[in-house]
């Protein structure tokens, strides 16, 4: 099941990126008092008893400004509020209720999303509980008093915020039919790989509209087998600095992978691979999604008989959090091994929901020890009594152990990879949850 999104929202120095900090539980955002310092907006996992939810923190809305920075950062917010599952709207007790509330307020009721209208820096509850009611004037509800910097009434926001929860979520878990969102930087051919896929199929497709985020769900039969293609592009705003184009795409990825099996990471092969493509593979690999990296535009690439050795180096070199991802060298213009992208997406789609049974899997691992003695410390060695799998997508499992300290993670990896070599699991992240047995 995809996690809700939650996007905070807000004008400039309310406090935004100090709630977010204070949910997110690390210093994310840059907090400053300065209106337009957090440029960037970020996004974090949130757990709060057994919810859990991505967190957006967006820059101040200025309704009304010429300036191109103010400007670009209402835009990214606009995103982030198309892109939420849920808004909290953030005021400031000690500003009070001024004209531009009312104009972002305006702005979110068109959104028709779900308003948590939460009031900041109410540091002191009896001195500052009567502003708080003037807030009632937005018409948005219950005004839920906070002090982010002081983490006061959060339990209380929180929980009116998991109101809001679950409703759509329930729908796409009764979809069966595969996932795959086409991820990557702005401009590198995610949507002439769809449409060239639809092209090649032949078949009359209808744009799902995509539930309530902006990404575009499209249909693709192929072999008389059903896929979702999620499609992250759907950015065309024209924009001044290209930084903030890329930062737009970062929300678009969040939103589109929650909700994927397999993720596509389409590189520009004329411009090789960037660190922007590694934050963005990042998404992927943190949700534990499988992984397929598509080179686009290899047509257009002069090539000897070293050229894919070189491109695919630097590629493991950039991703190497992620040595697993499929490798595949593509043209959406010319159609060039676009057949053989849809045989890697079953393939990974099969290996993100394999199962081992936990006798086999227990002889790998002793073979594996056998092999390679496990690390000692201060005279006492770890031992590795038991292995088995927990959960699929992704393959989960837990390593029963004497010491957890001396499970490091080199030999975890080592483990990982004996696994892999048994098992391939091409394509997929492994997940090792590691418990300490004591022994009777």
């Amino acid at each position: 099941m995809s996690k809700p999104i939650v996007a905070i929202v807000g004008r400039p120095n309310v406090g935004k990126s100090t709630l977010f900090n204070a949910l997110a539980g690390e210093q994310i955002s840059i907090v400053k008092d300065t209106p337009g310092v957090t440029r960037d907006r970020i996004y974090a996992d949130v757990s709060w008893l057994d919810h859990n939810f991505t967190l957006i923190d967006t820059g101040g809305i200025e309704p009304e400004t010429n300036d191109i920075l103010l400007r670009s950062m209402r835009e990214q917010a606009e995103i982030a509020i198309e892109t939420a599952d849920v808004i909290l709207f953030l005021v400031d007790v000690r500003q009070g209720l001024v004209d531009a509330d009312y104009k972002v307020a305006d702005m979110l009721r068109r959104s028709h999303k779900p308003i948590v209208l939460v009031v900041n820096k109410v540091d002191d509850f009896d001195k500052f509980m009567p502003d708080v009611y003037e807030f009632y004037n937005l018409g948005l509800g219950d005004p839920q008093p906070v002090s982010s910097s002081s983490r006061l009434g959060l339990g209380d926001m929180l929980e009116a915020l998991a109101q809001h929860f679950g409703a759509e979520s329930h729908e796409e878990e009764e979809d069966e039919r595969p996932r795959v969102a086409i991820i990557g930087k702005p401009n590198v051919g995610k949507s002439s790989i769809i449409n060239k896929l639809l092209g090649e199929e032949r078949v009359i497709v209808s744009d799902i509209a995509g539930t309530t985020r902006d990404a575009i769900d499209t249909e693709v039969v192929r072999n008389g087998n059903r896929y979702v293609f999620i499609d992250t592009a759907g950015l065309r705003r024209k924009s001044k600095i290209k930084e903030e184009l890329e930062r737009y795409s970062i929300i678009r990825t969040v939103s589109a992978v929650e909700r994927c099996n397999v993720a596509v990471l389409v590189v520009d092969a004329t411009q090789g691979i960037t660190e922007q493509d590694a934050k963005i593979a990042g998404i992927a690999h943190e949700r534990g999604k499988g992984m397929i990296i598509a080179v686009n535009k290899w047509d257009l690439i002069e090539k000897n008989d070293k050229t894919i050795y070189r491109f695919s180096d630097d590629i493991r070199d950039v991703l190497s959090f992620m040595p697993y991802a499929e490798l595949i060298f593509i043209s959406a213009q010319t159609g060039q091994r676009l057949p053989r992208l849809f045989e890697m997406i079953d393939a990974v789609i099969e290996n993100h929901s394999l199962r081992i049974a936990t006798g086999v899997l227990n002889e790998i691992v002793s073979e594996a020890v056998v092999m390679q003695q496990p690390p000692t410390d201060k005279g006492k060695r770890l031992k590795i009594y038991y292995i088995t799998q927990v959960a699929v997508k992704p393959p989960t499992f837990v390593v029963f152990v004497n010491y957890k300290e001396l499970a490091h993670f080199s030999y975890i990896r080592y483990l990982e990879n004996r696994i892999r070599d048994t098992f391939g699991f091409r394509g997929t992240p492994l997940k090792f949850i590691i418990r300490e047995r004591k022994e009777s």
